[in-house]
């Protein structure tokens, strides 16, 4: 038999800062550096390559949190 999934509510407390729910400065600034080396041509290492694709996967975690909490905000 299949099991259904159950659905599950997070609830969260907000910043009033919606600018939080962004990568930190030092943490974009290493993304961009390595999609620009990537864009340039170097390869990177398999290492290299799932830190990016993992700060990928983060940052845009994070601007669905804030297009989420703009849409809930008062």
């Amino acid at each position: 038999m299949r099991e259904i999934p159950t659905p599950l509510t997070i609830e969260v407390d907000l910043p009033a800062d919606l600018d939080q729910f962004r990568l930190p400065e030092a943490v974009a600034a290493r993304l961009q550096n390595l999609l620009d080396r990537q864009d340039g041509g170097q390869p990177l290492s398999p290492s290299e390559r799932g830190e990016a694709e993992g700060l990928v996967h983060l940052a845009e975690f994070l601007a669905l949190l804030r297009r989420r909490a703009e849409r809930v905000a008062p």
